[in-house]
């Protein structure tokens, strides 16, 4: 034994193959080995020695997988694989087989400083250090620098919340890919530096912290909102004007189980539509759609052909990863709908 996985969750597979039709890339394939059941086949047989961690098959699947956790969600065993492909990528990444592309962008996210500096020149939200609030405001690494006006119209929606400019990464992205103990620690790190409620406008960021720090101290934009108002408040008159339609992030749904609040709050502020594949992956991934751009276009094109029969005014996100892809693919089919943040949508039509 190679002493690869925890053996309980490795385990607990019963093989049922209720993964394979919630699974994105069987739905690409019809491969068995690209399931969710067919990887853990594959990593049970490295982990008993049957093949080699660097068997070609091993180091494609453990690339070509989303890490999308739509499997969790249908599986009767309760099977965590998304903890396994970690462990998975933890070993096999970490030498020849981590994808170079990796390397800049772990780096770019270390660190605080570095983090800080992605967004120095960007006018994100930021309130003075200490101001004494028991609730924070999450800074997302990129997001900070792509889309700066997330954060600022999350402040203007919850201007209760502090946001401490120095915060660094929540070590998403390093535990995602192949660096699982750093990035544990670098989510331990900004818990201390955001005590008490750490609020987030991102999917991925949501879930990998309420794994180490628990859920009680992680809360999505849209479940913060929705607890702040309370559940007693009278429906807002929404206007009729605006049709909008949601890409869920896979983490903050299949993860943390999020999806009825950004629905309750969009209905707010418009008509919303609900597209057939918006729980499904839109293959941004976190760095999926870097790693292996044919294969995040190809899950992608689905999503498109429904924002355009569903002639959307706004597609609406709360993932900056979502962001960037829906963007670029509404772009490049040159289709009238807008991709906009759940917060910088909610904040320009006066909702929550």
């Amino acid at each position: 034994m190679s002493g690869i996985f925890t053996p309980e969750l490795l385990d607990r597979c019963i093989s049922c193959g209720f993964c394979l039709p919630a699974c994105p890339t069987y739905g690409l394939t019809a491969v068995e080995t690209s399931s969710p059941r067919g990887r853990i086949n594959l990593m049970r047989a490295i982990e008993t020695g049957t093949l080699p961690e660097d068997d070609p098959t091993v180091v494609e699947e453990s690339s070509f997988c989303l890490g999308c956790r739509a499997c969790e969600v249908v599986c009767p065993a309760g099977v965590q694989y998304g903890a396994l492909l970690e462990e998975w990528r933890d070993r096999l990444w970490r030498g020849r087989q981590r994808p170079r592309r990796l390397t800049p962008l772990l780096w770019a996210v270390n660190r605080s400083s570095r983090v800080r500096a992605l967004g120095l020149v960007r006018r994100h939200a930021r309130t003075r250090r200490g101001d004494g609030k028991a609730a924070h405001l999450m800074l997302g690494c990129f997001e900070r620098a792509l889309y700066p006006r997330v954060s600022c119209s999350a402040r203007i929606l919850a201007p209760e919340l502090s946001v401490p400019p120095a915060q660094g990464c929540c070590g998403a992205l390093h535990a995602h890919n192949g660096e699982l103990e750093r990035g544990n620690q670098l989510a331990a790190e900004l818990g201390e530096a955001l005590p008490g409620t750490i609020v987030t406008t991102a999917g991925g960021c949501a879930a990998h912290l309420a794994g180490v720090l628990g859920t009680e101290r992680v809360r999505d934009l849209s479940q913060w909102l929705a607890q702040r108002d309370g559940a007693d408040e009278q429906p807002k008159p929404r206007a009729p004007d605006l049709r909008i339609g949601l890409q869920d992030s896979c983490h903050l749904r299949n993860g943390l189980g999020v999806y009825r609040e950004p629905r309750e709050l969009l209905a707010q502020v418009g008509e919303y539509v609900e597209l057939p594949s918006a729980g499904a992956c839109c293959g941004a991934a976190g760095t999926y759609a870097i790693l292996r751009p044919d294969d995040s276009a190809r899950l992608l094109d689905r999503h498109l052909d429904e924002i355009a029969d569903a002639d959307l005014d706004v597609v609406a996100v709360v993932n900056p990863g979502c962001y960037r892809q829906l963007e670029q693919g509404v772009r490049r089919r040159r289709l009238r709908t807008r991709v906009m943040h759940l917060a910088e949508l909610l904040a320009d039509r006066g909702g929550a």
